[in-house]
């Protein structure tokens, strides 16, 4: 109350200025400026939530409180930079960081709600995520279970060479070509042998 009441003294003063408000539809915000600014504001405040959801002090209602207004925040600040695109800004949902999302948890069909910090450990949330977690384990034990139980002798290669027959018998008509490439090769340099011979036994003769 006291810190209330100077801060207002001081404000009639003219010692300082009215703290402004963030517009609460972004779509109030009439300039690219005022739209970064109103959502570098949004991320300070998530920023906060998260740091102070990990006190382990929290009662747990305060814990869920929190991660609500964490949530508001998230959905506060995709509006935010929809209009910082709107009014020809960057686009912060590509390039911008993702720290901040990526604190958070989502379970399955929760429309994306997550939950950040000690809010993942409440009564009720930790077995949404031991479930989730076992689920996908299972999923993927399934997955490679059924897989082995119809793999084959062709699944694994080792009846290729039996199914095949068409390969087999390209192999057959590639190395009956090569042999007679060699054999015309070798009767050729037989042929020129003797023929050479002949040549020496007619010029001795003469």
């Amino acid at each position: 109350m006291l810190y209330r009441f100077r801060e207002a003294q001081s404000i009639e003063l003219g010692l300082s200025k009215p703290k402004e408000r963030r517009p609460h539809l972004a779509s109030l915000a009439n300039t690219l400026d005022e739209a970064e600014k109103w959502r570098r504001d949004v991320i300070r405040e998530i920023s906060r939530n998260v740091s102070k959801i990990n006190d382990a002090s929290l009662p747990e209602a305060h814990i869920r409180d929190l991660n609500d207004d964490i949530n508001k925040l998230l959905r506060a600040k995709n509006h935010w930079e929809d209009r910082v695109l709107q009014l020809g800004g960057p686009d912060y949902k590509m390039i911008g960081p993702k720290m901040i999302d990526h604190q958070g948890k989502q379970v399955p069909g929760n429309r994306g709600y997550k939950y950040f910090g000690r809010a993942k450990e409440l009564p009720g949330v930790r077995e949404l995520f031991e479930t989730q977690s076992n689920a996908t384990t299972k999923s993927k034990q399934n997955n490679r279970a059924e897989l082995i139980k119809h793999a084959d002798a062709v699944y694994f290669g080792y009846s290729d060479e039996a199914d095949d027959g068409e390969l087999l018998e390209y192999e057959r008509q590639v190395t009956e070509q090569r042999m007679l490439k060699l054999r015309s090769a070798h009767d050729a340099t037989l042929s020129d042998g003797s023929s050479s011979n002949e040549s020496d036994d007619s010029e001795n003769e003469s």
